[in-house]
């Protein structure tokens, strides 16, 4: 299995970098306010998705004859997946700081747009289409934000020490957690009639948009950070011993060190891959719709994703104390993962105990917890394995993974209903 089947030892020598850093003249992270801004714009750039996702009882009741849900994640995840392509390729021919505030825009410009239109256009209305398919424009514009944002934060994340990784990745998992508790708030609030889903999704956009122009500020002030810069320096001057040594990272030399990197975290994205496959396929398509509680009633649903954001976050929080250095075992614990596969059918199709909330909602934040932890691993450890100059292409290719698993996901959840 080539890079899997080394410990932590084979790793440490996989990260061998041309320029190392000098443990004593490091700055520190006064306040941790860089590991503060990581998690900011983790949390940032996963809020537009989240929104959405939570926005959907009203998109819902405005077009019933449609999945919205599903629809919604083809769409913005195979948009993201194509940008990142693209970024993969040509991200040597630009600058990720020009491509990350570009992508924070544009986030801001179509989470305005959608409110917008209601308020001009939709009136909360009841089957107008057209509308549907305009705001499917607003999630493909999203989509292609996110994938130019998510891989730029976490290529940027990927050139610092590890816990900038994990720091993003817990702010993506607390975007979860905000939106889960504006809609319980919501819910608990405004009448669940057609006023009270507009008032809700209007506030999830709202609040979306606010921490969008917070993230815009904090990007600009946190590559001025003394630590950050420390490391961005490092990397400039490993790329300037690269291009001495092989030449400008143009044409066939950038597409044979592209390769490389590819080759060095192949099976460090097999692995996302995996996760997002299972948790894709499953949440939030499978939560929302598929499973039902006389009990909780239309509470379930919320509560499951709650549940599910909530130990994905706590995942994610666990690797700022311990990290599985062996990828091997993250990888298999990876594959463990497609139980939940069957799992799940048991709790639509099985017998009627599996068939109650605990069981379904074990599985669900199980899954969660699972999810969180298992991607903070693998994302953190992915860019050690290159030198310097490539981990930000390295974190990149590994959202190009994390988008791969989420498209397939989004389309493999479609046969939960076929």
């Amino acid at each position: 299995m080539g890079l899997v089947d080394g410990d932590s030892e084979s790793i440490s020598l996989l990260a061998t970098t041309t320029v190392s850093p000098i443990p004593n003249k490091v700055p520190k992270d006064s306040f941790h306010f860089a590991y503060i801004i990581y998690f900011t714009l983790g949390f940032g750039y996963l809020l537009p998705w989240n929104a959405f996702v939570t926005a959907i009882d009203y998109f819902s009741y405005l077009y019933p004859d449609a999945n919205v849900d599903r629809i919604f994640a083809v769409v913005y995840m195979g948009v993201s997946f194509i940008c990142l392509v693209f970024i993969v390729f040509y991200s040597h021919k630009s600058d990720a700081h020009f491509r990350i505030n570009l992508g924070l825009v544009l986030f801001v410009l179509t989470l305005l747009a959608v409110p917008i239109m209601d308020v001009v256009y939709i009136h909360g209305r009841v089957g107008l289409y057209e509308g549907l398919y305009v705001t499917i424009g607003f999630v493909v514009l999203c989509g292609a934000a996110d994938g130019v944002v998510q891989g730029g934060v976490i290529g940027s994340a990927g050139e610092l020490p590890e816990r900038y990784i994990q720091a993003v990745l817990a702010g993506t998992a607390g975007s979860g957690v905000l939106v889960s508790v504006l809609r319980i708030i919501t819910k608990s609030i405004y009448p669940q009639d057609a006023s009270g889903l507009r008032e809700s999704a209007r506030l999830y956009f709202v609040v979306s948009i606010v921490v969008m122009v917070i993230c815009i500020i904090f990007y600009n002030i946190v590559e001025k950070l003394p630590v950050v810069k420390y490391y961005k320096d490092l990397k400039v001057q490993a790329m300037n011993m690269e291009e001495e040594e092989k030449g400008p990272l143009t044409g066939a030399v950038w597409r044979s060190t592209l390769w490389e990197i590819i080759e060095s975290v192949k099976w460090y994205g097999f692995g996302i891959v995996l996760i997002y496959l299972v948790t894709l396929s499953i949440f939030p398509g499978f939560i929302t719709e598929d499973v039902h509680s006389s009990i909780l009633k239309d509470w379930y649903p919320i509560l499951l994703i709650t549940g599910y954001n909530v130990f994905d976050l706590v995942g994610k929080t666990l690797t700022a104390v311990y990290v599985i250095q062996n990828p091997k075992i993250a990888i298999v614990g990876c594959a463990v993962r497609l139980l939940f596969f069957p799992l799940f059918f048991i709790c639509l199709h099985g017998p009627p105990v599996f068939r109650t909330e605990i069981p379904v909602t074990f599985l669900t934040c199980l899954m969660g917890l699972t999810n969180g932890y298992l991607t903070s691993v693998l994302m953190m450890l992915a860019p050690k394995v290159v030198q310097i100059q490539h981990a930000e292409t390295a974190g990149v290719v590994m959202v190009l993974f994390l988008v791969t698993g989420l498209a397939l996901g989004s389309v493999v959840t479609w046969f939960w209903i076929i």
